[in-house]
């Protein structure tokens, strides 16, 4: 007879990194993973790119101003992080002292091939301080593609944990069903989808997930304050007056109801905390299991090519 699981606790890291600095980007991160850890959390999950920063000029720079994208891109280059290096050793050892999970969006410089284009990639963290993997963003959005790289399906995957399957996918890769449909399949339980939207569309579509998916979901932005960009960046200074936050963050963490058990957090750096009941999984699978007597592998193939 299997034994009932035991509730635990997730937390939702809605925090700025800091812009394009890598080393004390990392050195921020290792602070508030420990700080989840002391609150009695088991898995922290942060926000896309936070190590070292969305690149959000992307959305205010003409593509063709050429000179001021590349100079903003060697920065962005400067401040990725190479799977493994020393920033993942420190992330690595932070996870450790605190004995949880991490999940943690970084910009991944491509260092098996050309070593100058960048990965928009979540990092998965053991709690004994071991990677466990990654999974890179399979399609940069609009102007994100000046910035990042496509990945492929060989990331599309998920981690068998202490706490339950775990996985996810980065930001509006969340519209595109077949990527969530891998991650159903892989019967991910406590779903990860660290994002730079902060929309109520994007809360709407969190909810529609976790009920689809029946799990868990904790989405997080980084509630990003103009000020946070350093004033060198002179983009910043093309975003209207009264823009202060440039991300408002709005993380929320979601159960397989569709319900919010915490947030939205608006214009403000804070962690949120939620407490997990695997147990409940299974009383929302027995009525819709999309990726089990709902796929109706008669009528569909899926399958994706690693």
């Amino acid at each position: 007879m299997s034994s009932t699981p035991t509730p635990f606790k997730v937390a939702a890291v809605q925090a700025s990194p800091v812009f394009l600095n890598k080393e004390a980007s990392v050195e921020k991160a290792c602070q508030l993973i420990v700080e989840v850890g002391k609150n009695g959390a088991s898995l922290a999950v942060f926000p896309e790119a936070f190590i070292s920063g969305y690149p959000d000029w992307v959305w205010v720079l003409p593509a063709g101003n050429k000179a001021a994208i590349s100079d903003l891109y060697a920065d962005f280059l400067a401040s990725a992080v190479t799977i493994p290096d020393e920033s993942t050793a420190q992330l690595c050892k932070a996870a450790k002292s605190a004995g949880i999970y991490v999940a943690i969006g970084i910009n991944e410089r491509n260092s098996a091939d050309s070593n100058s284009s960048v990965y928009n990639t979540i990092l998965y963290l053991s709690p004994s301080g071991e990677i466990m993997g990654r999974h890179r963003k399979l399609i940069p959005t609009g102007g994100e593609r000046l910035m990042w790289a496509p990945g492929d399906g060989s990331t599309l995957v998920s981690f068998d944990t202490s706490l339950g399957k775990l996985g996810g996918l980065i930001c509006w890769e969340n519209f595109m069903p077949l990527p969530r449909m891998a991650m159903y399949q892989a019967g991910v339980q406590l779903y990860v989808a660290p994002t730079w939207d902060q929309s109520e569309a994007w809360q709407v579509a969190m909810r529609h997930i976790a009920r689809e998916g029946g799990m868990y979901v904790i989405s997080v932005a980084p509630g990003m304050h103009k000020d946070d960009i350093p004033d060198k960046y002179d983009y910043k200074n093309l975003y209207p007056e009264d823009k202060v936050w440039v991300n408002q963050g709005n993380s929320l963490i979601v159960d397989p109801t569709g319900a919010i058990i915490a947030g939205p957090a608006n214009s403000v750096a804070e962690i949120l905390y939620a407490e997990v009941d695997l147990s409940t999984i299974p009383t929302q699978k027995w009525m819709f299991d999309v990726a089990g007597h709902y796929s109706r592998p008669d009528v569909f193939d899926f399958g994706v090519k690693g």
